[in-house]
């Protein structure tokens, strides 16, 4: 894998993606997934609100093939200004304080800092190669690159905007999952498992899960981790006390992006193998419905409520809007380019 990094940026970006898609090739020979019926067309793009307007709650949306960061109101459902970054973006995360988003620029090896009230960047952090995520500390305090081409992750102090530790983790890191205790769980889709990084940012402990973990989430509470094997089509189910896989459920083709609702009984993921976004039970693992969304659904974004669950679709340029309870999607915006991280500010 080093010689494989050690080519152009441009090049990284195209191996990247052929990771991934010798994953969901993998997984497209199966039969297709049941389905309720085609998700709906995009609608046209609705008038944004006057720029003015007291928006609270917003999703962001990385497009890694514009190099842009597309934001909507979430309350209303519509689109309301595109920002442009740096090059690839892939992944967001959003303050706790809803201060800022977070975006990983995977082919400019940096993390660009969008200030929420104006939409605009106001800093731009050098990191590791190939960043992927970059997801914000339960405090707000740090943020944590996963850095794909480097098997680290870079820690950034928000005050400053600068890197202060990066600690080593597994191969192919992916993606990050923040605790309330300070601890992080990041996922190595090169070596198939899951590093713990304390609260001092070191390693601790690595977990072994299933083929190719991706998406990993945590509930809000922190007392469980869902990491995502898009190789193996399952979800690992992972206790922070005594840091073990607790279960494994086969869920779906190629499952993702993860979200969990805010009292912890859904668990959502983006089936990229089946373009249908999964809704799990989690006192049990099981499947309780499949919402057709898009094609090839990556991230997964869950409101302050948990009433909407966003979902983006990269090779439909979109993103859709599930109702959980009715287990159909509202609506669906037109975004940038290869949508595939998302975020929603919690406030």
């Amino acid at each position: 894998m080093v010689r494989l990094f050690a080519g152009s940026r441009r090049c990284r970006v195209r191996l990247v993606r052929l990771a991934l898609g010798s994953v969901l090739a993998a997984m497209a020979c199966a039969s297709a997934a049941a389905s309720t019926g085609p998700p709906p067309e995009p609608r046209p793009a609705s008038k944004a609100p006057h720029k003015d307007f007291p928006m609270r709650i917003a999703a962001y949306v990385a497009n890694s093939g514009s190099g842009t960061v597309s934001s909507a109101d979430v309350r209303l459902e519509r689109p309301v200004a595109t920002t442009t970054v740096g090059t690839g973006p892939t992944g967001v995360g959003a303050a706790p304080d809803g201060s800022h988003v977070y975006v990983a620029n995977g082919v400019s090896d940096s993390v660009t800092f969008i200030e929420t009230v104006s939409r605009k960047a106001v800093a731009t952090v050098p990191v590791g190669s190939y960043p992927f995520s970059a997801a914000p500390s339960r405090d707000g305090r740090w943020v944590l690159a996963a850095n794909w081409g480097s098997g680290n992750v870079s820690v950034i102090d928000t005050a400053s905007r600068r890197v202060i530790a990066t600690p080593a983790v597994g191969e192919l890191p992916h993606s990050v999952a923040t605790l309330p205790d300070g601890t992080a769980y990041v996922t190595n889709s090169g070596s198939n498992n899951v590093t713990v990084l304390s609260r001092g940012h070191e390693p601790v402990a690595r977990i072994p899960v299933g083929d190719f973990p991706s998406g990993i989430t945590a509930t809000v509470k922190g007392d469980r981790v869902y990491a995502a094997n898009t190789g193996s089509g399952s979800i690992s189910v992972i206790d922070p006390v005594t840091r073990k896989v607790t279960a494994t459920w086969p869920v779906g083709k190629a499952p993702l992006g993860l979200g969990v609702s805010p009292d912890g009984q859904r668990l959502y993921a983006a089936d990229s193998g089946a373009d249908v976004l999964l809704v799990i039970d989690t006192a049990t693992g099981g499947v309780l419905s499949r919402v057709p969304v898009g094609k090839t659904p990556q991230g997964v974004a869950v409101s302050p409520g948990g009433s909407r669950v966003w979902v983006t679709n990269e090779d439909s340029d979109t993103v859709s809007v599930v109702d959980p309870g009715l287990t159909k999607v509202r609506t669906t915006l037109r975004t940038g380019h290869q949508p595939e991280g998302i975020a929603i500010t919690p406030r």
